[in-house]
């Protein structure tokens, strides 16, 4: 604005209260700056604060799993207990009952009566049994040993008047063929004292019976009943019962993995290293 004053005109400064466009547009970026700035803090926190209790899941997993071992461990212990007493326990009269004999298993039964050779069935590949051994080779993939087979003999029980099949135990490879045994081939009549065995279904990878080529893999005793004329029950002969040049009796196994205490100890190591990791990084601020 032009001020008059006399022959001089002077401009005159307006000052305005009101403040400008672009004041205005900058104050406003900083607010926005600002409460983004607000909230990316505030997200980031939250985020930090989910990975936390997500990684705590961690420890609490693994001391799960290792009380959960412990826990198997007893049940192993408390089961190999078990099998032992059964198989060690004084020898009772077989029942021809199949429900009770269903209940039965491991149980030391004794029989008199004789074999019939002429029906011999071949399980393989078989190794003899050596508790002690096994003990020392449980968990790895491949055991150190011979193997043969199983020799599964129709057994006519004089006083119950069936037959049964019976489990008279190992032979190396290259006595499997009768001929190569005949002094063990026994006609007589005998007692014995064998423990029940139930029948069992095939395992996955495990080849599948040959009832034409006689090798059977696992015991199916239906199958085996029907190739022999037999009652579908099967013994494993005692050691006992071993008659010189024939199988070697006893191949009952009675031990079972027990690898409980090194996985209780893995779980559990786990968990300790993972815990202090989350108590450094968490509470004590300390970087990984």
């Amino acid at each position: 604005m032009l001020r008059s004053n006399g022959n001089r005109i002077y401009p005159q400064r307006t000052f305005s209260l009101l403040p400008t466009r672009s004041r205005l547009l900058k104050r406003k970026q900083i607010f926005h700056c600002q409460k983004s700035s607000s909230s990316s803090v505030e997200t980031e926190k939250a985020e930090d604060s989910l990975v936390k209790w997500l990684l705590l899941l961690i420890p609490a997993t693994t001391f799960g799993l290792g009380t959960w071992q412990v826990k198997r461990r007893q049940w192993k212990l408390q089961l190999i207990e078990d099998m032992k007493r059964l198989t060690t326990a004084e020898p009772v009269d077989l029942p021809t009952d199949h429900i009770e004999l269903n209940n039965m298993e491991y149980r030391r039964v004794k029989v008199r009566g004789h074999y019939d050779h002429s029906k011999e069935l071949y399980m393989m590949p078989r190794s003899p049994v050596d508790p002690e051994r096994e003990a020392r080779e449980a968990g790895r993939l491949t055991s150190s040993g011979e193997t043969g087979a199983n020799i599964i003999t129709p057994f006519y029980c004089t006083d119950l008047g069936i037959t049964i099949l019976v489990n008279r135990g190992y032979v190396p490879k290259t006595k499997i063929k009768p001929e190569t045994r005949m002094k063990g081939q026994i006609a007589d009549q005998v007692d014995l004292v064998g423990i029940v065995r139930l029948t069992e279904t095939r395992k996955p990878f495990v080849p599948h019976n040959d009832t034409e080529g006689n090798r059977w893999y696992y015991r199916d005793l239906e199958a085996m009943a029907r190739v022999t004329g037999s009652e579908p029950i099967l013994i494993d002969a005692d050691f006992a019962s071993t008659i010189p040049g024939g199988p070697i009796g006893g191949q009952t196994r009675i031990t079972l993995r027990n690898e409980h205490m090194q996985y209780i100890i893995t779980w559990y190591g786990l968990c300790s290293v993972t815990s202090y990791m989350w108590y450094s990084k968490f509470i004590r601020g300390r970087p990984l």
